[in-house]
Parts: C-alpha cells; structure tokens; sequence
C-alpha cells in the first residue's frame, strides 16, 4: 500500500478518536450535571434532554468502532457486524423521535401549562423512552429476523464488510428501509410543524416563555435536519465519488465526520448550553482543577476537584 495512503489513514483514524472522545467527554458531563441535581432529575423536559445525550453517545462510539474496524480489519464476523448494526441503526432512528417527543412536551408546556404536571409526570417519560426504543429497534429487528430465515449457518459464521446495505443486502429489506425512513421522518416533520404554528399562535398572547419555546421548536428543526444527513450521506458519497475518484480517503472521511460526529456535537450546544440553569451547572463540571498532595518524597496524590456547589434557583 502507499506509504502517503497509510499515513493519510492514519491521520483520519487519530482525528476521529479525538473528536469522539472530545464529545462524549462533553456529554458525558452533562449526563453527570443531570444525574448530581434533583433539580433536572425530575423533570421530564430534561429527562428526554439527557436521554438523547446518552443516546448521541452510543451511538458516536458504536459508529466510531465501525469506523476503525473498516480502516483496520475491513471484514469481521458477520454475527458480530449484526449486533453492532442493530446497536447504530437503533440509535439512529431513537434521534428524531426523541426530538419529536421534546417538541410535545414543550408544546404542552406552553399550550396547555395547567395539564403540564399531569400530562408529563417522570414515570410516563420514562415509559416515552422506552417506546422510543421499541420504534427505533423494530425496523432493524424486522431485518435480523429475516435475514436469520433467508441465510444459512455459514453466512453469519464468515467475515463481511460491516454495514448495513452489505449484511442486509436482499431487495426487499432496502425497500423496507427506505419505507420506514420516509414513514418516520415525515411523522416527526408534521409533529414539529404543528407544535411550531400552535406554539407560534400563542405566542402572540403569552409571555416571552411562548417565544423561547417556539424557537426551541425551530432548532429540534435544525437537529432533525443534521439527522437527515445520514440519509442523503451514500448518495452524497457516490456523486462526489464520480467527481472526484482519486479521493476516496478524504470524501469518506469528510462525509464521516460531517454525517455521524458533528450532529453528535449538536445536542449540547442547542439544548444544554441554551438554558441557563443547565449551564450554570455544567460549567462546574466541565472543567476541573487538578490538585497534587504530597506524601513522601517519592509518592504524591492527584485529585479532580470541582468547582463548590451552588443550590439550585428554582
């Protein structure tokens, strides 16, 4: 292989470790910021906000593993490339219902604030979660099972390049996937235009709440559209391809980040650096300060200290 090839894979592979590991580090300090005050814990608006960070994060892992065993092994186990699959395309589906389901929720809060406590309660969030697991998994379930009935034992026994229109390769299932993609998006596309004109229409006679949240309403529009990149992401792949052939390396490296990591990125920077109150909080973790305590001459403790507390304003 050339040598300028291998050091261009190189390049790509430690880029993609520093950006997913800079992300979920960020993430993960907002999964931290949540879980450590009651005050985010028990409200379902910040419930769904931090169940999507979670979600971002296995699947920015999930898409980066994929990514390094292409660049390294290019086949493995085709057993083990379904396990993976089911994993990505779960959590790929579980973004914009997610969205669609933080769009209803501001939408009750704003259109109807006196059912808000009865409507959205912790437990029925929690339960909201789940389904959006089940309606995320189910197509790609679908997939397994019928790939389980259609191929023998030796196909999931031999290596295979590991991605979904090569493992689930069969006519019907990429009609299904296209289906059910076309079904969802335009689901969530019609919650949000709803909640955005209802939203809109009250906030002509409501506090500057209505206003916060109908633009609230316009960025889960933006977020869905850096999802639907993932969509558009093969046919984007192949035009630039046939433009520009000597490229590969750097179009399927490019499309990656710009398709799988940079929305992964979204979410923080659109929900959590917005609020205040969240921000207030993240900060505290997000940064902290290294301190050494000496014992001996030749031993010394390294400590994490975060900022003190604040008592959340309510």
């Amino acid at each position: 292989m050339n040598l300028s090839v291998v050091n261009s894979t190189e390049r790509n592979i430690s880029y993609t470790q520093w950006l997913c590991f800079s992300i979920n580090y960020i993430n993960g300090t907002l999964v931290h910021t949540f879980l450590r005050h009651e005050i985010f814990n028990g409200n379902p608006r910040y419930i769904l906000f931090v169940h999507m960070v979670i979600n971002d994060m296995i699947q920015l892992t999930i898409a980066v593993l994929l990514n390094l065993t292409a660049y390294i092994f290019f086949k493995i186990n085709v057993s083990f490339c379904c396990f993976l699959l089911v994993i990505a395309i779960s959590t790929t589906v579980n973004t914009p219902l997610n969205v669609a389901s933080m769009a209803i929720e501001r939408y009750i809060a704003i259109c109807e604030p006196l059912r808000h406590t009865q409507i959205c309660t912790v437990r029925r969030t929690y339960n909201l979660i789940g389904i959006i697991w089940t309606l995320g998994a189910l197509p790609i379930l679908a997939d397994v099972f019928m790939l389980l009935a259609t191929e023998p034992k030796e196909f999931f026994r031999s290596s295979i390049f590991c991605s979904q229109d090569m493992v689930f390769r069969q006519a019907v299932m990429l009609k299904k996937k296209n289906i059910c993609h076309a079904i969802y998006l335009s689901f969530v596309w019609l919650i949000l235009v709803y909640t955005y004109f209802r939203i809109l229409f009250a906030a002509t006679t409501m506090s500057a709440d209505a206003s916060k949240a109908r633009n609230t309403i316009l960025l889960h529009a933006a977020q869905l559209l850096m999802c639907m990149l993932t969509y558009v992401g093969p046919v984007l792949n192949a035009a630039l391809l046939y433009m520009f052939p000597m490229n590969l390396l750097e179009i399927r490296f490019t499309s990656y980040v710009i398709i799988h990591i940079l929305p992964r990125l979204g979410s923080p920077i659109i929900y959590g650096l917005r609020d205040e109150a969240f921000r207030k909080y993240f900060k505290l973790y997000l940064l902290c300060n290294v301190t050494v305590t000496s014992h001996h001459k030749n031993m010394s403790t390294i400590r994490c200290v975060t900022s003190p507390r604040v008592k959340p304003s309510l």
